[in-house]
């Protein structure tokens, strides 16, 4: 079996990943600053033989005794909430954080994977984007420091690839949901159950029309393993190409909560993309991979996973 650092192991798809990592029978090396990850959500498995936990940051230098096998770079503050409160930090974690993680994967002859994002191809204006499409995005605006800290490590993983031929994954991934995400988190759905759940109006930003394709963790992370199984070396799209409305997905939340809430809409946020849906016609192909858990069943799931109030 491998032995792997994940780092954001500790944040939503860090320990998601760890989890089925683990259930392999693979040894786990967790490494996460907790900015914005949460400890408990590595409770279930935090004392495993074949676990560990090192709370450091990424940006600075990474000392991992022993060999590894893989170095998967998953932190970051993927959430608008929060990059938008630490710009800098998103940048660095994208930039210097990836930067050692690779020369980690050089010094050990590890392989190596980069959690990147849809965010690359900005405000689309192909719909659905393949990986081919080279986006739409402002390198000074209000979203900028996420989305470049993104094309700048996808290009820094190419170089790595391409002078010193380490071998490399790129999973761009599009926007995913399930237990285990912060309800503070500041992104739509967590957002949505939590006002659905406390009997809140649901907040609707613009006419609602906007799309979005919302892909369950257990389908991501079934991504995640294929993609590493394989000898694709350029970036993949992973996401669900089931496109919904935001007025749709509020609908579905109230009616999946039982909730009295109501929908109301405030002003969009500058440059919020209008629509969101991955091509994945190369992950069917090269992966043999698509995502089957439809996003009633997954909004449950989510929902199933919170703790009983009080």
């Amino acid at each position: 079996m491998s032995r792997i650092l994940v780092t954001g192991g500790a944040g939503f798809l860090g320990a998601h990943f760890c989890d089925r990592l683990l259930e392999e029978g693979h040894e786990v090396l967790a490494m996460d600053n907790l900015i914005t990850g949460e400890p408990d959500n590595l409770d279930e498995f935090f004392y495993a033989d074949d676990f560990t936990f090192h709370e450091h940051d990424v940006t600075e230098f990474i000392h991992v005794p022993g060999e590894l096998d893989w170095v998967v770079h998953l932190a970051s503050l993927a959430s608008p909430e929060f990059y938008s409160d630490h710009p800098i930090k998103t940048l660095k974690v994208g930039a210097l954080g990836t930067h050692k993680t690779l020369g980690l994967a050089k010094e050990k002859g590890a392989k190596y994977f980069f959690a990147s994002t849809s965010e690359v191809y900005g405000d689309p204006e192909v719909n659905p984007q393949p990986e081919e499409y080279r986006g739409n995005v402002d390198p000074f605006g209000p979203r900028s420091c996420y989305d470049e800290s993104k094309r700048y490590g996808e290009s820094l993983v190419r170089a790595y690839r391409n002078e010193h031929d380490l071998d490399v994954r790129i999973a761009r991934i599009f926007n995913t949901y399930g237990p285990k995400m912060r309800l503070d988190d500041g992104r739509v759905i967590p957002t949505f159950i939590q006002q659905a759940l406390t009997g809140d109006d649901l907040t609707v930003y613009g006419d609602g029309s906007q799309t979005r394709s919302f892909c369950y963790a257990s389908d991501l992370i079934e991504g995640f393993r294929r993609l590493m199984e394989s000898d694709v070396q350029t970036p993949v799209n992973l996401g669900n190409p089931d496109e919904r409305t935001i007025n749709d997905l509020a609908e579905t939340v109230i009616e999946l909560a039982g909730s009295d809430s109501d929908i109301v809409n405030e002003p969009l946020p500058p440059q919020d993309p209008k629509v969101r849906c991955p091509d994945i016609t190369k992950a069917r192909k090269e992966l043999g991979w698509e995502p089957t858990v439809s996003l009633r069943e997954g909004l449950e799931r989510t929902m199933d996973s919170l703790p009983t109030p009080d």
